[in-house]
């Protein structure tokens, strides 16, 4: 049996990013640490693939160019019920490919020194004397600290901690040549949310992002729910009259489970969940981000658990939840069901109506200036100011979808 003192199971951005945050904590406990990897890179993966401004400082944060092909999107257009809304202001993400994007945070990972091990799938996970016994294809393990970033069917999450607590949603998406679609997004530079299907009972979105696939422009069209549970019918309609709008082909439709944060933990003695494993916010979907988040947290709560000889964790799962992270996670959850929720049309009216508030909305969840990291009254401030300002121009509205 291989002895480790810290064993990460997956080498998605969450598993990476725990490790890389690890080698800059401290250089030789992560020399002793472990990847251990299921596919072999570059491996597939259905995502969509964007990139926000805060994920981008992350990797600023931990060294690491960004040299995967890439799309910058600096506009945007949001269909709600009632309007649609054109938005502006910076970058708004880069649109990946996480094959390649993963990829290169393996390859980053190795050049600092932490081994992953690919082609090798856990199979068993089990409590032994001081630590986790891990099982897999190919060999047997012994771990002091294993930190789960298995995804949203996480074999870590099931076999160590209680799997209740947390929902799962569900996406569907396709790509299609930006030759085959009738969609002048691509050359503006833009991605299109739609939430009009809200009143038809989707408890989510539409998106459409640019993206490169092989060197060549593609589209990326997709439908999200925050409901996983009996949302597949109305997923299909949704994303099919889509393709039918654009003009698309029949090409293949892909789908994938979302696992969002909620009320389960995600540490247990010896053990960390990070990433989809763990959940994401549950309003867009979004995960790339606080994979960083989560790795950022795992690295410091395991460099200061086996520096101490306390592994139960309990500490870092109650700063998880007070963190700036956290708190937005939950603010993320209550969004869902705000807007998803039986008083929809309320909280869109809202949304569309005050200029300034996209403007801090977006801000607030791109990460931008801080303002996630701000209170809600900060936020209500902000909004007051510019109200009282003038400098909250109601936004153009194109004709009701």
């Amino acid at each position: 049996m291989e002895r480790r003192p810290v064993v990460i199971v997956g080498s998605g951005p969450a598993g990476t990013s725990s490790a890389l945050y690890l080698c800059a904590r401290d250089r030789t406990l992560a020399a002793d640490a472990l990847i251990l990897e299921k596919a072999r890179h570059p491996r597939p993966k259905v995502c969509a693939g964007g990139l926000i401004p805060h994920t981008l400082e992350c990797l600023r944060d931990l060294g690491i160019d960004l040299t995967v092909p890439s799309v910058s999107v600096r506009r945007g257009r949001v269909c709600v019920p009632g309007g649609t809304v054109d938005y502006e202001d910076g970058e708004l993400c880069r649109v990946i490919r996480r094959d390649a994007f993963d990829h290169s945070l393996v390859t980053a990972c190795r050049a600092r020194g932490v081994e992953v091990r690919e082609g090798e799938k856990v199979r068993v996970l089990r409590r032994e004397a001081g630590g986790i016994c891990i099982e897999t294809d190919h060999a047997e393990y012994h771990a002091r600290v294993v930190i789960g970033a298995d995804g949203s069917g996480s074999a870590v999450r099931r076999q160590l901690l209680d799997d209740a607590g947390s929902p799962i949603a569900r996406a569907i998406m396709c790509d299609v040549p930006v030759a085959d679609v009738q969609w002048d997004g691509w050359e503006a530079r833009r991605y299109d949310f739609s939430f009009a299907d809200v009143r038809h009972g989707l408890r989510g979105y539409s998106w459409i992002f640019p993206c490169l696939i092989d060197g060549r422009p593609h589209v990326n069209i997709g439908v999200y729910s925050a409901h996983a549970a009996g949302s597949g019918a109305l997923l299909s309609a949704v994303l099919q009259r889509q393709l039918r709008v654009l003009g698309a082909p029949a090409v293949p439709v892909k789908s994938f489970p979302i696992r969002c944060y909620g009320q389960g933990r995600v540490t247990a003695p010896n053990v960390l969940l990070v990433g989809d494993a763990a959940g994401v916010e549950a309003l867009m979907g979004e995960g790339i981000s606080y994979a960083f988040d989560y790795g950022r947290w795992a690295a410091t709560a395991t460099a200061d658990a086996l520096a101490t000889g306390r592994l139960d964790f309990a500490g870092a799962e109650r700063e998880l939840r007070a963190s700036w992270m956290g708190k937005k996670l939950r603010r993320l959850d209550l969004g869902a069901r705000l807007f998803y929720g039986k008083h929809w049309r309320l909280w869109f009216a809202l949304a569309r109506a005050s200029r300034t508030a996209q403007h801090i909305g977006v801000r607030w969840y791109n990460g931008v200036d801080g303002w996630d990291r701000r209170s809600g009254w900060v936020a209500l401030g902000a909004w007051l100011r510019g109200r009282a300002a003038g400098s909250a121009p109601r936004p153009p509205l194109a004709g009701a979808p």
